[in-house]
């Protein structure tokens, strides 16, 4: 009985250690019939969607248990590109993402993605129009806010790190989504391949950048390396604008240049993050691009009001959509139409 018990013992541990590695295998290689693509453009809502969509087909729809219930597909192409499209904000953004990289329907090992979205723009480093690449994603709402009638005389802002004494100081980053630093490789090329590209522009938009009476903001959008700031309170004011600077800097030690805002950027990262703990993803195949679709702050003689109510009369909104795809494809099609080269990594220069 001893010895049938001891048998019996080896072939259930034997049979769990090879269950495991099979197991471990399939979390490494693909599955036959999940999907591998090679880029997956990460959008936010339906018009950033849907001008890949327009023009990248025909698409196979994948429905992906988990997603958006506006946005419940993502869309595959026979090169390999799949776009998805998570909902606007933080919360639908990490879920979307989530829900994506972990369905066991991809194989997402090897794949590159780009977060494509229009965004806020600060005219002392951009227009309407202007493509811009990340370096770092900084989150504007991990902060503590004192309200602005109670601001003490010796402070500038009401805005403060969390457990902190004053302004200036630079935070415990005891959320672990503060700041993020992309791949400084996957930057590079893909600011060196779209840095040429003609953007779209518009009349509209040639209007409202002519009431700034400096540069770059009245000048016509070209592709910029600066940084992205992400939260969901949309906000309006020059002096809101210099807090989103400073923040910038001191979460990334002075090294970080504002940009562009926007709403979802850090709880997509993070999600692609989990996913890389899980060995499902590889962040340093993670880019970032927004275009400005509107100024962050009045020009002289504007309210911060104004500039916030008729934001969409600035004209910024279907050159920045255009631009997107302009500025970038480029990376797109290097990454597919030479996937050799990049499967393994980054190429080197």
């Amino acid at each position: 009985m001893l010895k049938f018990l001891a048998t019996l013992t080896l072939v259930t541990t034997t049979a769990f250690f090879f269950a495991h590695q099979a197991n471990a295998a399939d979390r490494r290689a693909p599955a036959k019939g999940r999907y591998t693509p090679k880029v997956v453009i990460v959008t936010m809502f339906g018009p950033e969607g849907q001008l890949w969509l327009d023009r990248l087909g025909p698409w196979r729809e994948i429905r992906v248990p988990g997603l958006s219930p506006d946005y419940p597909v993502v869309h595959c192409n026979r090169q390999s590109v799949c776009v998805l499209t998570t909902g606007m904000g933080h919360s639908n953004a990490a879920a979307s993402t989530m829900a994506l990289v972990f369905s066991q329907q991809f194989d997402l090992s090897h794949s590159y993605f780009m977060v494509a979205g229009i965004a806020g723009i600060n005219p002392e480093q951009g227009t309407l129009g202007a493509a811009a690449w990340a370096r770092y994603l900084v989150d504007f709402g991990i902060q503590w806010e004192i309200d602005a009638r109670d601001i003490p005389s010796t402070w500038h802002t009401g805005y403060l790190g969390i457990n902190t004494k004053k302004p200036d100081d630079k935070p415990p980053l005891d959320y672990h989504t503060e700041v993020f630093q992309l791949n400084e490789s996957l930057l590079q090329k893909a600011y060196a391949l779209s840095r040429n590209a003609v953007l779209s522009d518009s009349t509209e938009a040639q209007i409202a950048r002519a009431k700034f009476g400096y540069a770059p903001a009245n000048l016509a959008p070209g592709v910029l390396q600066c940084d992205t700031l992400a939260g969901d309170t949309w906000f309006s004011g020059t002096l809101l604008g210099q807090r989103a600077s400073e923040w910038t800097k001191i979460l990334t030690d002075g090294k970080g240049v504002y940009c562009t805002t926007q709403q979802e950027d850090n709880a997509t990262y993070e999600a692609l993050k989990r996913g890389a703990s899980a060995k499902l993803v590889d962040v340093s195949r993670v880019a970032v691009l927004r275009t400005g679709s509107d100024f962050d702050r009045p020009y002289a003689g504007q309210t911060s009001a104004a500039n916030l109510l008729d934001y969409a009369a600035q004209g910024g909104f279907s050159i920045a959509l255009q631009n997107l795809y302009l500025a970038g494809n480029p990376l797109v099609q290097e990454i597919t139409t030479n996937w050799k080269a990049w499967r393994t990594g980054v190429p080197a220069p």
